[in-house]
Order: structure tokens, then sequence, then C-alpha cells
């Protein structure tokens, strides 16, 4: 069963919502700059949980940046076959690495314009680099949780994770574009999953327009 809703204001979902999760970090884990943006890479169509299994060992085993510029593809495609589409994304890492020591002495650049000139960064990954990294923020992230629930929830009938972007920079005051992205991530694997969703216990259910009162 369907409730009839408009479209809900942005600054109330998040409030909902910063109320739910309360102070979010990126789940991926890392210690220097380099190895989130490597992270990041590294999740293309994967998840994040697989990501942080796979990463100690990588960096461990290559853990520079000049040492990833260095090292055989083949050695990189064997330490990060498991995340998938290994061969492109050892490509995208060693090219990334070294992009980064050639062009920018060894420090991701700071400005979008830059950060998605580096192999293996769309929008998305130069998104979440920057604002985790250094606080910049000059877009909306959008993953696969954020492009379905964007949708259920009214933001936007956009597709193309561009387009559902620039929708949401529209909406979405600056100041929240960060937090807001990580909370509908997580609401996407709680509450609002692909497959099935908990629609009676997710924190926006008062005001979804995509609610169902079918037993989760």
């Amino acid at each position: 069963m369907k409730r009839s809703k408009k479209t809900p204001n942005i600054t109330e979902v998040y409030r909902l919502l910063e109320a739910e999760f309360g102070v979010v970090e990126t789940p991926l884990t890392f210690t220097k700059p380099y190895e989130l943006a490597i992270a990041v890479i590294l999740s293309a169509q994967c998840t994040d949980e697989r990501v942080n299994q796979v990463t100690p060992e990588l960096f461990r085993t290559f853990p520079t940046l000049e040492s990833f510029a260095k090292a055989p593809l083949s050695a990189i495609e064997k330490k990060i076959f498991s995340t998938g589409f290994y061969k492109n994304k050892a490509k995208s890492i060693q090219g990334f690495a070294k992009m980064v020591l050639a062009e920018f002495s060894g420090e991701i650049p700071k400005t979008m314009e830059e950060a998605i000139k580096l192999p293996g960064f769309g929008r998305k990954t130069a998104n979440v680099v920057l604002a985790e990294i250094y606080g910049v923020v000059e877009g909306f992230v959008v993953d696969t949780h954020v492009k379905r629930l964007t949708k259920r929830l009214g933001f936007t009938k956009k597709t193309d994770p561009v387009q559902i972007e620039r929708e949401m920079m529209k909406i979405t005051p600056k100041e929240i574009c960060r937090n807001l992205s990580l909370y509908l991530i997580f609401l996407g694997r709680k509450y609002c999953q692909a497959r099935r969703t908990f629609c009676s216990d997710c924190p926006l259910s008062s005001l979804c327009p995509s609610y169902s009162e079918s037993v989760s």
C-alpha cells in the first residue's frame, strides 16, 4: 500500500537522518590521503566491506605512492582481484600514483577541475576525496544508494549520476551536502535496500512518498 505524499523538504530529511546516524565518517578505512583515493577507486562495483578487507594487505605491500607507480601491474592485480574489474582498477591505481607524483608533487589536487583529470577519478571519487581530505565540497556524492534513494524520495527523476548531482546541489545547502550523501548511503544499506525495504522502521517513514505499509 502506498501513501501519497509530496516530495519532502531536504532540511527535514537531513534533520531526521542526523538524529538517526549522528556523526558520520566515510566507511572506507585509510591512514593517508592517497589511500582513501585508492580505496574509492576500488569501491566501484564493489562493497566497502570488501574494499576494507583488501586494502590493509594492499597498503602493506605497496606502502608508498612510488611503490604503486613502480610495481608490476600483475602484482597490484593479484592484491585487488576480489574487488572485481581488477585489471582496469590496477591500471587506474597505477596511473593515479604516477600522475600525482609527476604533476602534483605527490599531493592530491584540491580542486574538482584538477582531480577529475586523475586516472580512476570521476566526479564521485573526486567529491569523496576532496570532502574527506580537504573539507572541500564542490558537489554531491552519488553512488548506487544515493541514486536509488533520491528517486524514491522524489528529489529527482533522473538516472544519470551527474544529472542527479546537479539536481541535488540545487536543493541542498552546501554545508550539509557531505553529510547528507553519507546519511543516504547509510539509510540505503540499513533500511532502504535495492531488493528489500524496511519502511516501518525507517526514520523517514513519516514523510517518504515511497513509503510502503507492506511487511518488510
